[in-house]
């Protein structure tokens, strides 16, 4: 499959996506766990059906030390006993995040006290930018069918 769109082949999206790399570079160094930034990363890209982006962050994960036990049972991470309390949090704050439409009414009060419960102020930040960050990224792939399998780990970096 060929993308709609190359993005660095446009001035305008090279222009833009200058900036919006290193916001995603900022979160990547924020104090939110990597482990969890990447579930995260998974679990809204599997939810909006961002091939591109399952594609990166599935390698990132596995060269950074994640099992594919946990990759594979990200999906149905309520089901799992491989994900710590903390994790799961995060994983149900971006579910109800990216479903924001399906949510009726956003992400709720005993969600956001269950991920508050695990991360305090700063982390949290990053989590909610995270969650946001990769829904935009999501969309910008998905328009514009992004392919999916030739990611090198570290190609955006």
């Amino acid at each position: 499959m060929d993308a709609r769109l190359v993005y660095f082949a446009s001035p305008t999206a090279g222009k833009a996506l200058k900036y919006f790399m290193a916001a995603g570079r900022e979160i990547k160094d924020s104090p939110l766990p990597a482990a969890t930034q990447e579930l995260v990363a998974l679990r809204v890209s599997q939810i909006n059906g961002c091939a591109a982006c399952l594609d990166m962050h599935t390698k990132e994960a596995a060269a950074a030390g994640e099992t594919a036990v946990r990759l594979h049972l990200v999906p149905v991470w309520r089901e799992a006993t491989v994900f710590t309390g903390a994790e799961r949090a995060a994983l149900e704050l971006a579910e109800q995040g990216t479903r924001v439409a399906d949510a009726a009414g956003g992400v709720d009060d005993e969600v956001w006290a269950r991920a508050a419960e695990h991360y305090d102020e700063e982390q949290l930040t990053a989590l909610v930018m995270l969650i946001s960050f990769m829904n935009a990224v999501n969309r910008l792939n998905v328009i514009t069918r992004q392919p999916a399998g030739d990611y090198r780990v570290g190609q955006f970096h």
